[in-house]
Parts: C-alpha cells; sequence; structure tokens
C-alpha cells in the first residue's frame, strides 16, 4: 500500500473504529463486543485490501460504514444470532424487528452510543485499572501495542485484562444505556475519574521514550466534550475537568522541545501557550462554578489556571497554597501533599517548605525527594545531591530521570 493510503487507513482506524465498535454493540448488546471489534477490525482489513487496488474513495468514513453494516449484518444473519437471540430481545414497534435490528451510523446515534458505552465500560464492577485499558481500547481505538506502551507492560498482559474486564460486562450483565436520573450523578463521577486518569495517563507518560503522549490526552478530551454535549451530563463537575483539561493542554507545545525534550514550567517560553485553549478554559471554569458543588476538579483546575500566568509573585503562589489545602480536605493523597508543600516552598520560602516535607516522609516517591533536593538547594548541597541521587535511583523510566536530572541542572 502507497503510504499516503497506509496513512489515511491508519488516521481513519484511530477517529473511527471505537464509533463503530460502540454503534454495533449498541445494536446488538455488549456480550458481542468480541464480535464488534472483530467486524470493525475484518472492515479495515478489507479497506487496506480495496484501496490498494482501487485506491481511496470519494468518501471513505461512509465506505467504512456501509461495509461493517454489511459484514454485521451478514455475520449476525449467518450465524442465526438475529434471529434466535437478538430480534426476540428487541421491543417491536412501528418499525419490523428487522430494521430495529439494523446499524444506523447517524451522527447522533454515534454520540449516543459512545456516550452509552463510556458509562458502561466505568462500571464500579470492573477494576479502574481495567476501566482505563477498556476505555483506551474501545473508547479511543488504540491498538493492543500501544496500551501495553501506555502500562509499560506486554500484549499478553493487556489481552489477559482486556478479556476479564469484557467477561464482567457480560457476567454483570451490563447494558449500554443513560443511567436514570437518580443515578447519574453518581455514575457521573466514575466517567470523570477515568477520563481524569486517561488525560493524567498522556500527560505525565510513563513510557521510556516518551515525555509527553499527546493523543492520550485528546481522546480524554474528546470524552470530556461528549459529556458536555449531552445535557443530562453537562454538570458544574463536567465543566470543571474540562477546564482542568484545557489549562494543561494549552502548554504541551512549550513543556517539550523538537526534539521531545522535557522543558521546566520555569523554562517555558510563554508565547507557544496556546491562548486559546486557556480561554476555552475560562470558559469551562465559568460554567463549572454553576451549583454548590465544589469538586477536586474544581480546585485543580482554578491551581492549573493559576500557572497560566508565567507571573512568580507572592500573591499567586499564595493563592495556589490555599487552594491546595482546599484540596487535601476534599481529596487527600501523596501526590496532592507534595504539591502543596511546593506551593509552600515559594509562598513562604524554604524553611517552612522544609520542615512539612520532613514529616511526609514518602520513602518510595522519587517525586518525594525532588522536592527534597530542590527544597535543600542552597542550603546545604550535599544533601540536595544526596536527595536527587536517591530520587534517580527510585525513578524506573527514562522521562521521570530526565526530569530529575534537569532538576538537578538549573
Amino acid at each position: 500500500m502507497m503510504s499516503n493510503e497506509a496513512g489515511i487507513i491508519s488516521t481513519l482506524f484511530r477517529e473511527e473504529f471505537a464509533k463503530m465498535v460502540a454503534v454495533i454493540s449498541k445494536r446488538y448488546g455488549l456480550q458481542y463486543i468480541e464480535t464488534a471489534e472483530d467486524i470493525v477490525s475484518e472492515t479495515f482489513l478489507t479497506a487496506t485490501e480495496s484501496w490498494n487496488q482501487k485506491g481511496i474513495p470519494p468518501n471513505p468514513v461512509a465506505w467504512l460504514y456501509t461495509v461493517a453494516k454489511q459484514k454485521t449484518l451478514h455475520h449476525f444473519r449467518r450465524n442465526k444470532i438475529l434471529t434466535d437471540k437478538v430480534i426476540p430481545q428487541l421491543q417491536t414497534g412501528q418499525e419490523t424487528a428487522i430494521e430495529m435490528a439494523d446499524v444506523t451510523f447517524s451522527t447522533r446515534h454515534i454520540k449516543d452510543s459512545q456516550l452509552q458505552m463510556l458509562f458502561a465500560v466505568c462500571n464500579a464492577a470492573i477494576a479502574s485499572e481495567a476501566q482505563i485499558s477498556l476505555a483506551l481500547r474501545i473508547l479511543c481505538g488504540f491498538r493492543i501495542e500501544e496500551i501495553a506502551e501506555a502500562f509499560l507492560t506486554n500484549k499478553e498482559a493487556i489481552n489477559k485484562r482486556l478479556f476479564r474486564a469484557k467477561e464482567r460486562l457480560r457476567t454483570e450483565k451490563i447494558n449500554m444505556e443513560f443511567p436514570p436520573d437518580s443515578e447519574i450523578s453518581d455514575r457521573l463521577d466514575n466517567a470523570l475519574h477515568i477520563i481524569y486518569l486517561l488525560f493524567n495517563e498522556g500527560y505525565y507518560s510513563k513510557t521510556q521514550n516518551q515525555i509527553l503522549r499527546k493523543e492520550l490526552c485528546y481522546e480524554a478530551m474528546r470524552l470530556g466534550v461528549l459529556l458536555i454535549e449531552n445535557e443530562h451530563t453537562n454538570m458544574p463537575k463536567t465543566n470543571a475537568l474540562m477546564a482542568l483539561m484545557c489549562f494543561h493542554a494549552s502548554r504541551f507545545k512549550a513543556r517539550q522541545t523538537d526534539e521531545a525534550d522535557f522543558v521546566l514550567y520555569e523554562n517555558q517560553d510563554e508565547s507557544d501557550w496556546d491562548n486559546d485553549l486557556i480561554r476555552q478554559g475560562m470558559y469551562f471554569l465559568h460554567c463549572s462554578a454553576a451549583g454548590d458543588e465544589i469538586t477536586s476538579y474544581h480546585l485543580e483546575a482554578k491551581i492549573a489556571y493559576c500557572h497560566c500566568t508565567k507571573a512568580d509573585t507572592n500573591e499567586k503562589w499564595e493563592e495556589v497554597l490555599q487552594l491546595y489545602n482546599q484540596l487535601l480536605l476534599v481529596n487527600y493523597s501523596p501526590a496532592v501533599a507534595l504539591n502543596r508543600t511546593y506551593a509552600l516552598y515559594k509562598a513562604n520560602g524554604k524553611e517552612e517548605a522544609l520542615r512539612e516535607a520532613k514529616k511526609l516522609n514518602l520513602a518510595n516517591n522519587h517525586f518525594y525527594f525532588v522536592l527534597l533536593g530542590e527544597l535543600y538547594k542552597d542550603v546545604d548541597n550535599k544533601k540536595a545531591t544526596e536527595n536527587f541521587q536517591r530520587a534517580l535511583a527510585l525513578a524506573k523510566t527514562d522521562t521521570e530521570k530526565k526530569i530529575i536530572l534537569k532538576r538537578m541542572q538549573t
């Protein structure tokens, strides 16, 4: 296949795989989710063979939908699944049962199917780590190899994880549907949490060869937009998470050099920040102010907004410190405690921050020793070096080691 055609196939796979799997799974049920994946994969294989011989069709997406639809109906009819299992379970109305069992790739139906798939994947019956893997595969169209790289593991481990997650979908008889109004806020919390974790997986990449995996972040943002666009899930906390992601994404270009080397925040070129994304983040942050619930996403979004200005003022860091104080009360974690201690250093100086840092005693956390190294600089340079070296010894990836070395050199 010519490189142009191969590139288009690869792009379309990422953009359309998840949509097509969601629509087919919605129509026939989650018990057939692996069948849906196989059908869509076969569709792309057919496209590869056909387009190599005949060229790319005028409307490649419509071509894929048509072929996927044909393959789906052929599979279910050939295996008598349609007549024996699917149609008897469908509600019959003005449409005939066969028509109801058909596959519709309309824009609205795709969005609804993906949103319902998101709620199914984020069901509490599935372990959190498996939810992220399933989201990457079923909602974002990532290949098994890419998911394995994101989790620093191998294809076999990811396949086993996905198999167990799909088994849970079947055994728990989880359906693709919108939660009832009485449950939607709680169910939305699970969905937002998975989107948050997915974004973080890209923003602080654990892969050996990448510091930032933008594609993971953009997929998380795309799922967030799906929730924003639906009136039932367009809640203040949804907008708060979207604001947080926009503010962080605005600094993507500035976070790494053309050679993909990491750039510390204080060394970033402010002109490389995306002002359109910052404005979008401000819009979502404004929308998040409705209601009386303050979530961790609200507080993290406000902290991220503070970092959308390079001004290194005491007022800025005092505001960040107070936000971290609130965040610790809402959602305590060692990472939040560490970041709060850094804000304390910027607001009140190293002496107070060192006292607080020593109380944390996070012996197996390399970020903890990076912070200690930073706090001991020009106070006790020997201890600073010792802590940075301890951090290097604990760091597991090239990404982490690069960040530590950057800190040591500043």
